[in-house]
């Protein structure tokens, strides 16, 4: 359940970000956002490969991987996105890609909260 909440609160925090940043609309830097995630999506895609095999495990090993997998592909968009300021010289594709990580982020909050709750269900009182 703490796990689903701090995803909750992740979510919560990159959308206040992301909107704070709409504001701002001041691009980031494009070789910052390529390299750091190209070095955290080779981090996280070796993590994902170790964690492989307990993502249908019970509700903490499952988030573990949520989690993994998740960053993997955040790592992708981050590159995309430093592609696309890159091109663009804009805020946008970085704006686009924090609302799409929120998204995520709420989303794996929401399954792994379920999947406690039904397994809560299920200890003896």
């Amino acid at each position: 359940m703490a796990k689903g909440a701090s995803l909750s609160l992740f979510g919560l925090w990159v959308i206040a970000t992301t909107t704070q940043r709409f504001y701002n609309a001041e691009p980031p830097v494009d070789e910052i956002m390529g390299s750091i995630g190209l070095l955290a999506l080779i981090t996280n895609l070796f993590c994902a490969y170790l964690l492989f095999k307990f993502r249908s495990g019970d509700a903490n090993m499952r988030s573990v991987w949520l989690c993994t997998r998740n960053d993997a592909i955040a790592n992708v968009a981050v590159i995309c996105a430093g592609a696309g300021v890159s091109a663009s010289q804009t805020a946008w594709p970085d704006l686009a890609v924090g609302a799409i990580i929120a998204l995520i982020s709420l989303w794996a909050s929401v399954s792994i909260i379920k999947q406690a709750m039904a397994e809560l269900k299920q200890v003896p009182a």
